[in-house]
């Protein structure tokens, strides 16, 4: 059973997208994108640097419309289940159908937005926090004031709050914990600071139309399956504020009988996490076109075309 997976916030690299733009018909359609959205995506995906990418209000559609583009290249392809994790359970949306890719962006572009008028009232970032076990490392965060904004498993927490807070951490780190790593995120997403954005964000989703989803919809509020289109946009809606719990969806892969994982553009992040925690499932992640027949020989062993 194959699974299809979209990446979130900090995946984006300089001219990711390059490579992607020279496949047929994907110029033309990132150039529609840009012009429905006022954002050009290309010169963004393609030209921009570091810290012009890592705006959360570029980043985040950009990240999407890469997926789209990626995961159309992949040909029809009917995966066993899909999922995102945190601005990527958008392009998850698209992919099963809950939204079509205009709205899926649309909303994105909302999204991001939202989120960087939000994280413009206070200073605040993300850090990775790698080893160590789960409770206690939970348990110190939360002594800190911080959040566990992202449960990723395979050893890896992501904390969130302020940049005060967050230098406590490198200072104080929890028993077992070998490294803190400052995430490229302009906020701390996923925690109360993103408040704001929800507001903004419900609001935007009243003018969708969801469907109901084609093919099974893992939730990273809790892992949990949903079957219904509106919930799964209500649940679009509150994980802004949120924890992703991409633990969780790992856990429901393996019950669900995955067997392989593909994670579309720009890929990398969420096949190292699965391979640490989903031992037996064969992981490909889409980086350039040249990852596409491997991915499509991994599509006619593990998926429905």
């Amino acid at each position: 059973m194959l699974v299809l997976v979209a990446p979130g916030q900090g995946a984006q690299t300089p001219g990711f997208l390059t490579p992607w733009l020279d496949l047929p018909g994907a110029a033309e359609r990132l150039a529609a994108w840009s012009d429905a959205l006022g954002l050009d995506l290309a010169h963004y995906g393609t030209q921009a640097d570091a810290d012009a990418i890592r705006d959360t209000a570029v980043a985040q559609p950009l990240l999407v419309a890469a997926g789209l583009l990626s995961a159309a290249a992949l040909g029809d392809v009917t995966p066993g289940a899909v999922a995102g994790h945190s601005v990527g359970e958008i392009t998850a949306a698209a992919f099963a159908g809950v939204l079509d890719d205009t709205a899926a962006l649309t909303l994105v572009r909302k999204r991001g937005l939202a989120m960087a008028d939000a994280a413009a009232i206070t200073q605040t970032g993300m850090s990775a926090l790698l080893g160590g076990d789960p409770d206690t490392t939970v348990a110190h965060l939360e002594k800190l004031g911080l959040t566990p904004a992202n449960v990723n498993g395979a050893g890896q927490i992501v904390a969130a709050g302020t940049l005060e807070q967050l230098a406590a951490l490198e200072a104080d780190k929890p028993e077992g914990v070998r490294r803190v790593v400052a995430l490229k995120v302009a906020g701390a997403f996923h925690t109360v600071h993103m408040a704001p954005a929800v507001e903004a964000l419900a609001k935007a989703a009243e003018d969708l139309t969801p469907a109901d989803p084609r093919v099974t919809y893992v939730s990273n509020r809790d892992g949990q399956t949903v079957a219904s289109g509106t919930e799964v946009v209500s649940r679009l809606v509150g994980q802004v504020a949120n924890p992703v719990r991409w633990d969780l969806c790992m856990e429901t892969f393996q019950k669900l009988g995955a067997t392989a994982l593909i994670e579309v553009c720009p890929g990398g992040t969420l096949t190292g996490l699965a391979k640490r925690a989903l031992p037996g499932v064969t992981t490909l992640a889409l980086k350039t076109p040249d990852d596409l027949d491997a991915a499509r020989e991994l599509i006619a062993e593990h998926g429905a075309a």
